[in-house]
């Protein structure tokens, strides 16, 4: 289910606890399944993480499949529903709305013709309306597939962002 390299990515995360405690590596190995799905999956379908992928990796940590189920459907960082290429995570909580968050992910639910939770027809852009993101300062702030925070989302930076896209 998944490439021998991200086995490997999973093994060194494993390597940094005792021997007894590979549970501790879960988030790890579920964001390295889902980093792997994610570049391989050529439809949104494909990008998410299943129920079978959770079941693989918490078989090969050695963990009832139910702990790690605990942890992908605790954390919004993982997809269990189909996700577009990109997915755009914009911050609406309060610091974010006081410096624009609300206007930058009103302005992409109008430039992508979707709204909070959908994804566009062609698959490309899935929109999500995040939580804080521990990067007050730098609002409104926008975070692209789980990885890459991007500051100041003004309409222009926006633009620019989508463009890079094409």
């Amino acid at each position: 289910m998944l490439s021998p390299e991200a086995l490997k990515q999973i093994d060194r995360e494993v390597a940094k606890y005792p021997a007894d405690q590979a549970r501790s590596a879960v988030m790890s190995a579920l964001r390295i399944a889902q980093t792997e799905r994610h570049a391989t999956g050529s439809t949104p379908a494909e990008r998410a993480l299943t129920t079978e992928l959770i079941e693989f990796v918490a078989d090969y940590l050695g963990i009832p499949a139910v702990a790690a189920y605990e942890v992908a459907t605790f954390y919004n960082m993982y997809d269990l529903k189909p996700v577009g290429k990109y997915k755009l995570t914009v911050c609406t909580n309060l610091p974010c709305a006081l410096s624009g968050g609300v206007d930058t992910g009103d302005y992409l639910k109008h430039k992508l013709g979707i709204g909070y939770g959908e994804t566009t027809a062609d698959g490309k852009f899935t929109l999500v309306e995040g939580e804080c993101m521990g990067a007050c300062g730098d609002a409104p702030v926008m975070l692209v597939n789980n990885h890459k925070m991007c500051s100041f989302m003004n309409r222009e930076a926006i633009d620019k962002k989508l463009a890079e896209f094409e």
